[in-house]
């Protein structure tokens, strides 16, 4: 095939990518963000503790992790049939990609929080902060740059698993290394999805990293101290206090 031949079809097959992966990421983030950050409200040390639904919830998770996603596209396709009315295109590939995503994000948002300091969240407990509080102005903004690090390796994931999905005719940069690289012989269109996927990955990882170390060096090492600085003043005295509390 000629340049101008692969052309469309290779920016066709970016822009089905990068529908799939965005779409994705957002509802992975939206459903994965609190799914995480109630394990750890409800751990054995959380303000939510209960024990059974925390087991509850990371049996779920585990499970839903270990499977492999060509598996899990197969288990859910009634599902994605209910929802998209197809199990073909990549509007349906967006249902097992942000499936299996959530899980994936939700671990990785349970370890970022749990780095957090202790410290912190006692001193709001202290003041009589309810957990909503707790979440908001501290779990949060303080580990935001290890959240941003971990939406980060959750896109290049979805990535790797759109790749997968375009196997079975979702579209999308894998859909062309299959029809083209492999079943073609056209090992020009393989190479260059592969440089595609490369390059897009090394500018996501490169991105991502910028982002998380800008964070955690303008809070002098603290992910969100501009938007948790009144608790800093929390030992000042009683006006520091009410403000937290008013904030």
């Amino acid at each position: 095939m000629t340049w101008s031949e692969m052309q469309p079809v290779l920016s066709q097959a970016c822009w089905d990518t990068l529908y799939m992966v965005g779409w994705s990421t957002l509802i992975a983030v939206v459903g994965g963000l609190p799914l995480g950050i109630l394990l750890v409200l409800t751990d054995r040390d959380g303000q939510l503790r209960n024990v059974v639904v925390n087991k509850v919830i990371g049996q779920i998770v585990n499970v839903a992790r270990s499977m492999p996603f060509i598996i899990l596209m197969v288990a859910l396709m009634t599902f994605t049939r209910w929802i998209t009315g197809t199990t073909i295109g990549r509007e349906a590939a967006i249902v097992p990609l942000a499936i299996g995503a959530i899980p994936f994000f939700a671990r990785l948002v349970e370890m970022s929080v749990r780095e957090v300091d202790g410290g912190l969240v006692e001193a709001v407990q202290s003041m009589g902060g309810s957990t909503w509080k707790v979440v908001r102005s501290v779990l949060v903004p303080e580990a935001l740059p290890s959240l941003i690090s971990g939406a980060t390796t959750t896109i290049i994931a979805l990535i790797g698993y759109s790749a997968m999905a375009g196997t079975v005719g979702a579209g999308g940069l894998g859909d062309v290394a299959v029809r083209y690289g492999y079943q073609r012989f056209e090992t020009g269109m393989m190479w260059i999805t592969v440089a595609i996927l490369a390059v897009v990955i090394s500018l996501l990882q490169v991105v991502g990293d910028y982002a998380a170390r800008s964070l955690h060096r303008r809070s002098g090492g603290s992910g969100g101290l501009l938007l948790f600085r009144p608790l800093r003043g929390v030992l000042a005295g009683p006006a520091a206090a009410d403000a937290v509390r008013k904030s």
